[in-house]
């Protein structure tokens, strides 16, 4: 999983916005379920990257379309 910035978030177009939160949600899904030491480290980064790709993608929705 990589940590995405929002200048990134912001060019995607909408279709791979939406893509990459399906596959967040379903990595945290798994990650909940092992969920270790370490693994509540990334649950959290996980969260908040679901967080940033939803609030762009509400922020802007017109320039995402347009994408």
């Amino acid at each position: 999983m990589t940590i995405l910035k929002i200048k990134d978030i912001s060019k995607m177009p909408k279709q791979e916005v939406e893509e990459k939160i399906k596959d967040l949600k379903m990595e945290l899904i798994k990650n909940r379920v092992s969920s270790g030491k370490g693994e509540k480290l990334k649950i959290k980064e996980i969260k908040k990257t679901i967080a940033r790709l939803l609030t762009i993608n509400r922020l802007n929705p017109v320039e995402n379309k347009e994408k």
